[in-house]
């Protein structure tokens, strides 16, 4: 597996471990459909969560939650509603998106709620 695979998914799961230790319930992850795919998918309340998980080893580049573009929105909500509906959940939805930082020396995360709408 190339290293960045693992890097991601070591980030997903401190993001999912993150979610348990904030009370939340994984639902499912690594959610697909068509050429989308959902990270986590939780629940907290009467919420389901859906939630885009990005991990940088260095923020050289940019905050980790910046590469979420406008495109991959469009694609994480198609998927989204894919999923509510085929699992017949009529909860709000929220998105949020959680960015890891992790290196030999670093690791932080930033769960940022609310990251943006559907549209």
């Amino acid at each position: 597996m190339a290293s960045h695979n693992e890097l991601g998914n070591i980030g997903e799961e401190l993001a999912a471990q993150h979610l348990l230790a904030k009370g939340y319930t994984i639902l499912d992850r690594n959610f697909r459909y068509d050429h989308a795919e959902v990270d986590i998918i939780a629940q907290k309340d009467d919420f389901i969560i859906c939630v885009e998980v990005k991990t940088r080893n260095s923020d050289f580049f940019g905050d980790p939650q910046s590469f979420v573009t406008p495109g991959k929105i469009k694609q994480i909500v198609k998927a989204m509603n894919a999923y509510l509906e085929a699992n017949d959940i009529e909860l709000e939805t929220r998105f949020d998106i959680i960015a890891v930082l992790k290196n030999k020396t670093t690791e932080l995360i930033t769960h940022y709620e609310d990251a943006f709408y559907h549209f």
